[in-house]
């Protein structure tokens, strides 16, 4: 073992990592969900699973107000900070979301069945695409995104060493389980481009962990931000 990984090594039995269990519950900015999505699934699955395959039209009427209801918690709902990066494609869902649940209540209102039924399956097409837009691709990948958020959002800003070498200590071994990870069959078709991002980030996170003792700030700095802009080119993948 040289010198360098003996030094983490080190480092990582001190700061009680060794374990994996990371350093801190997750902050709620980190947690890539949105609650009042989450809350309007339990209606999109009366539509979708009951009402709809069984042309339960009567159900479908009474179901209007809760759709309303959703629809405004849902556009009215801030994004979490580790969600910044897809506020575009978020407001984007929004619009079509709000488009449909205004199709469907029209359709009810006007008793007219098949236009109805078309509704609900538009709204409930809306719904999982504004879901797919802000659900991560990989639990993995998000537990690692986690930890760098904190890092290059909160820690790096504020010239936190402390927590900066924290930080790193467990990017390390998140970047471990993330190189352990093989795509599901649905993803399959993004795993050259996969294999060769995860490898850029992994050079990335190894030369973070070689530079963290350094005094010099920049040059901290500048490997977080390497990590950084590494972590987005895998995630743009998906």
């Amino acid at each position: 073992m040289n010198g360098k990984r003996l030094i983490f090594v080190l480092l990582l039995l001190a700061f009680g990592f060794a374990g994996g269990s990371g350093y801190a519950q997750r902050p709620a900015e980190t947690v890539a969900a949105v609650p009042a999505l989450d809350a309007f699934h339990e209606v999109i699955h009366k539509i979708w699973h009951e009402a709809w395959p069984q042309k339960d039209i009567a159900m479908l009427q009474r179901l209007v107000p809760d759709v309303e209801k959703g629809i405004a918690s849902v556009a009215a709902a801030p994004l979490p900070g580790i969600l910044r990066d897809k506020k575009e494609a978020w407001d984007e869902g929004v619009r079509k979301l709000q488009s449909a649940g205004a199709d469907y209540k029209a359709a009810a209102a006007a008793k007219d069945d098949a236009k109805l039924l078309s509704a609900a399956e538009a709204l409930h097409s809306r719904f999982e695409g504004l879901m797919r837009a802000v659900r991560p691709a990989l639990k993995e990948l998000d537990e690692f995104h986690a930890v760098l958020y904190m890092l290059y959002h909160q820690y790096l800003p504020a010239n936190d060493m402390e927590n900066i070498r924290k930080a790193a200590v467990e990017l390390t071994q998140r970047m471990a389980v993330l190189n352990q990870v093989k795509l599901p069959e649905r993803l399959i078709d993004k795993d050259h481009d996969f294999q060769v991002a995860r490898g850029m980030l992994s050079q990335s996170v190894s030369a973070l962990e070689g530079v963290i003792r350094s005094n010099d700030a920049q040059v901290v700095k500048d490997a977080v931000e390497a990590v950084h802009t590494r972590y987005q080119a895998l995630e743009k993948i998906f």
